[in-house]
């Protein structure tokens, strides 16, 4: 069966008593349907549990037939509630652009998924558009202040904040907005997509409502024509696109094909953006739950980096277990093996490849040395591939389990999840790897050197000028969140396994005041994805009675 079809043969049961799981009185439930709800957050104030711990799940590079790492987090989830652990996974909300481009769904997989999953995928509880909203809201007011005469001095020709929209659409990369409104208003502008933006950062790293208000004030959209910056709140416009997020900030409660609860906020990808669901739902799981386990977005190299040195650093968490996710066939690519035959058994392919596990195991034991490597195991796997990779992982001092979570649901992860408690009994010291207040360049350098294993750094031109910029501002004591691309660990997507010792260049930087956070651009990545030449869109079918078939 598809994934779609396992799912709706699934017997979901009411959300109120998924609820009831997590101890949550129906008062803090406000009901989208039977089957979804959002979680007031005055439940915060009346919680006085010691908090869980939190169970990062990372991975190596990702490839072009995927890792798993949604499915292999729900995997663990359900069997810690098999072994009667009282556990809770707290994930991303996928976004419409992969939903009908490369990748499909982000619910998981096989019998290891989030349900309603067509719901989730698509428009869940509005999350996404409220996003989309506030961000465009704030668009219309930069442009209306230009047209109703400009007292601000806005300089049109930097404007620095820029329209969303949550799909693939790379004819919006480059547009000119306000042609028929006079020679004052017309000017260059660009679309991103809704994941990659500074409103899906603050919704996520928000600790409440007011701090949402105050971040969003904090923003920098432009500057005027004398040079000086200009703050949302200096358009007055941060209660408006607060208002537009009241509802949005709220955690969505769902449960697992297995009835057990999961809470999906927040889903800022990782190439491009910091890559981990809302602190404020993994704060909420915390106190919810004894083990809390979430992901971060795409490789190790980004979505488990900005977990640590932005997330973790902003909302003071400390994880006490490191899971990375692995497969045999996305080790054999990075060994250059062709896709065509990577599902056919060849040891020499394997060995080559193995280095790109090295690199995200090394890495993550800078931050932390409580590490266990998941195999998500497939039908078409051999025994002396598995044993190749348990035997490489155990001579680097890390905990090895097998995964068939996809095939069998929970009960497929029970060695992993038993893995990961025993782990999380011995708590091992947590470490950032740069100090936030280090100089811009300090910081770049040591995630390119000690993360990217890269030999230099290189800036252009246009990267210099932002960094003084940003240091004139005094905004350079901030983290810093690198976009590149995500199938290497260097900023050339062609650089599979473990390169080393190259050269990386910085492109570009701009501060996302109210995030809290630099984005530094390296290589050819772009805020707005592209649709490829066959879409996952065209896989998908609805019949007269609306039953929905295809990939998700």
């Amino acid at each position: 069966m598809t994934d779609i079809e396992i799912a709706r043969n699934c017997k979901m049961l009411e959300i109120d008593k998924i609820s009831k799981k997590l101890n949550i009185d129906e008062k803090y439930l406000e009901c989208f349907g039977k089957y979804k709800a959002k979680i007031n957050l005055d439940i915060l104030k009346n919680l006085n549990k010691d908090n869980g711990k939190l169970i990062l799940v990372t991975s190596i590079n990702p490839t072009p037939f995927g890792e798993g790492k949604t499915t292999m987090s729900i995997g663990i989830h359900d069997a810690m509630r098999k072994l009667g652990y009282n556990s809770l996974a707290v994930l991303r909300e996928p976004s419409l652009g992969p939903v009908f481009g490369i990748k499909g769904g982000a619910a998981g997989g096989g019998y290891s998924q989030v349900v309603p999953m067509e719901d989730i995928n698509l428009h869940f509880t509005g999350d996404m558009h409220a996003i989309g909203a506030a961000n465009n809201l704030l668009c219309a007011a930069i442009d209306n202040h230009l047209f109703q005469g400009n007292y601000l001095k806005i300089d049109k020709n930097k404007i620095l904040f820029n329209r969303c929209v949550d799909m693939n659409d790379r004819a919006l990369r480059n547009v000119k907005v306000g042609l028929d409104l006079g020679k004052d208003v017309a000017h260059e502008n660009h679309y991103s997509i809704t994941v990659a933006t500074e409103i899906m950062a603050i919704l996520c790293l928000a600790k409440d409502l007011k701090d949402l208000k105050n971040k969003i004030s904090n923003i920098l959209f432009a500057y005027d024509t004398n040079g000086n910056p200009l703050f949302v709140k200096d358009l007055h416009v941060e209660d408006a696109m607060t208002i537009l997020l009241k509802d949005a900030i709220k955690p969505n409660l769902v449960q697992t094909l297995e009835n057990n609860p999961v809470i999906i906020h927040g889903g800022p990808f990782a190439n491009i953006a910091h890559g981990c669901n809302s602190l404020i739902a993994t704060k909420l799981g915390l106190k919810l739950a004894d083990y809390v386990i979430t992901e971060a977005g795409f490789g190790a190299d980004l979505g488990a980096e900005k977990f640590f040195d932005i997330k973790c650093q902003k909302g003071n968490l400390k994880p006490s277990v490191i899971v990375i996710n692995v497969t045999i066939r996305s080790l054999k690519y990075n060994g250059g093996m062709s896709k065509n035959d990577i599902n056919i058994k060849n040891m020499d392919y394997l060995k080559e490849g193995i280095c790109n596990l090295k690199v995200h195991i090394l890495n993550m034991k800078k931050y932390l040395d409580n590490i266990v490597v998941c195999l998500n195991r497939f039908n078409f796997d051999d025994d002396e591939e598995i044993e190749f990779v348990k035997e490489f992982c155990e001579n680097l001092n890390c905990k090895f389990a097998v995964s068939t979570s996809y095939m069998d649901g929970g009960k497929g992860a029970i060695d992993l999840a038993k893995k990961i408690i025993e782990l999380s009994k011995n708590e091992k010291d947590f470490n950032l790897l740069y100090d936030e207040n280090e100089s811009i360049k300090n910081k770049i350098e040591k995630v390119c050197k000690e993360i990217y294993h890269a030999g230099k750094v290189n800036y252009l031109e246009d990267a210099l000028i932002s960094i003084k910029e940003i240091e004139k501002l005094n905004l350079d004591k901030l983290p810093i969140c690198v976009a590149k691309t995500q199938y290497s660990i260097s900023d050339d997507s062609k650089k599979l396994g473990y390169p080393k010792n190259y050269e990386i260049t910085v492109r570009d930087l701009k501060v996302n005041s109210g995030a809290g956070f630099i984005v530094v651009y390296m290589g050819k990545i772009m805020t707005m994805p592209g649709l490829s030449k066959i879409p996952a869109y065209e896989n998908m079918h609805i019949d007269d009675n609306g039953i929905i078939s295809g990939l998700f």
